[in-house]
């Protein structure tokens, strides 16, 4: 064999070899993000990936604080409920029902969350206030049922379930509110697309991303710095095959374009994870009353904790005007 044949089928054989190990590291790479994202049973490094993905900053003793309002919360009496979703799954909720009730929340928890957790702080501020609460467990997640999380695309319908058990146990005769953080406010703000009963009067959403393909694509480019066009097709594949829908098939602003009920958009300027643009652009894509607090120096989730009085007067005046 000549030198230069040789050299030229030792040089395609190291090529070939090269594509071959970005292929296997690409195939991994997504496999892994899409655990994190979408199944129960996360990756290992799950709980340390997302720590690193909410925040820039030491928030242990903020962290601290949430986890004692979240035992507090989890400790009141209340009822623990039971539902089977639209497509069968078992979903769990945590029912508080004070005497004189004047409104009803349906609180939608966020990612890799709880519902005590994420409700642990605001919840005191709603039981003063005279709202009964139903903190729903989101699927895929705690007590409820299901192997993946939908990132809203199959929440949405979960929350209209939760909607029409609240109404037949009250008779749909107190105003009802959707509360939600970071996934849990994409959830009702997906939900917003429904037509809903006339007694849901309003939602308050806190920092909700626009979509699950918009969200993936901010934290693979800005938080794992790899170039979410390699994962693209894949994760949207991965995504369809696990929960029946692509990643791109629904988003809030497309409910929002058809919403009819009043919403509260909250997000703060430091928001690490889901960044404050994409608030605005729900802001701006929703089509019925709308209103906009924005909490400087809030990272993801924490604008009830940086702001509180501003954060209860927002809602209170909310609640006031849609009642």
């Amino acid at each position: 064999m000549k030198k230069s044949t040789r050299n030229m089928l030792i040089g395609s054989g190291i090529a070939v070899a090269g594509i071959a190990a970005v292929g296997i590291a690409h195939h991994y790479t997504t496999k892994y993000l899409m655990k994190l994202a979408l199944d129960r049973e996360g990756p290992k490094s799950a709980a340390k990936d997302k720590e690193k993905l909410m925040s820039s900053r030491d928030l242990s003793e903020t962290v601290a604080a949430i986890m004692d309002a979240a035992k507090v919360l989890e400790d009141t009496e209340h009822k623990k409920v039971e539902i089977a979703a639209q497509d069968g799954t078992l979903l769990v909720g945590h029912w508080f029902w004070p005497e004189n009730a004047k409104r009803i929340i349906i609180a939608m928890h966020g990612w890799r969350s709880t519902w005590s957790q994420d409700f642990g702080a605001i919840a005191p501020f709603w039981f003063d206030n005279d709202c009964a609460v139903l903190f729903a467990e989101q699927r895929g997640q705690g007590n409820s049922g299901g192997e993946y999380m939908g990132f809203g695309l199959l929440e949405r319908y979960d929350c209209l379930d939760w909607i029409n058990w609240v109404n037949e146990r009250t008779e749909a005769k107190l105003p009802i509110y959707l509360g939600g953080v970071s996934m849990g406010a994409t959830t009702i703000l997906m939900t917003s697309g429904f037509e809903l009963p006339e007694n849901v009067k309003g939602i308050v959403a806190d920092c909700a991303f626009t979509s699950p393909h918009a969200i993936w694509k901010h934290v693979v480019e800005n938080n794992f710095k790899l170039p979410f066009g390699l994962y693209s097709r894949a994760a949207r594949d991965i995504c369809e095959k696990r929960i029946q829908a692509p990643s791109d098939s629904y988003s809030t602003v497309e409910a929002l374009s058809n919403c009819k009920i009043p919403v509260l958009f909250i997000h703060g300027t430091d928001d690490n994870f889901v960044p404050i643009e994409m608030t605005y652009e729900n802001y701006k894509a929703c089509v019925s009353e709308k209103r906009l607090f924005v909490v400087p120096g809030a990272e993801h989730g924490m604008s009830y904790i940086v702001d509180k009085n501003g954060y209860e007067d927002a809602v209170m005046d909310f609640w006031t005007k849609n009642n």
